[in-house]
């Protein structure tokens, strides 16, 4: 069992930071995949980054590729999503997943957090 809470959400300008952490409770964390994934007012959750258990491969979508950050800490049983240069269209309540599989995708997560406001002002 595995159980998720992320932190670090907030308001913040066009172009500025904020970094996401994800706090993993279980002694096999570390044998997760483990990512975030979003979701805006009306539109469906969407893939943003994911780490695989030994810290690589890491896999990005597209729209944050350059500009966001995953990382992990096994030691600590943590994640954390840096982002940086962020837009007003990256808006979203931030979700932290972990699953067993190797591809991190919304339908194979096993858990999830209850989800991290993010919201840039233009």
């Amino acid at each position: 069992q595995v159980q998720l809470v992320e932190s670090g959400g907030g308001l913040v300008q066009a172009g500025g930071s904020l970094t996401l952490s994800c706090a993993a409770s279980g002694r096999t964390f570390s044998s997760y995949t483990v990512g975030w994934f979003r979701q805006a007012p009306g539109k469906e959750r969407e893939f943003v980054a994911a780490i695989s258990w030994g810290g690589s491969p890491i896999y990005y979508a597209d729209s944050v590729k350059g500009r966001f950050t995953i990382s992990r800490d096994n030691a600590k049983n943590t994640v954390s999503l840096q982002m940086n240069s962020l837009k007003p269209g990256d808006t979203a309540v931030y979700y932290c997943a972990a699953s067993i599989a190797i591809v991190l995708t919304a339908s194979n997560s096993n858990y999830w957090g209850q989800g991290t406001q993010v919201t840039v002002s233009s």
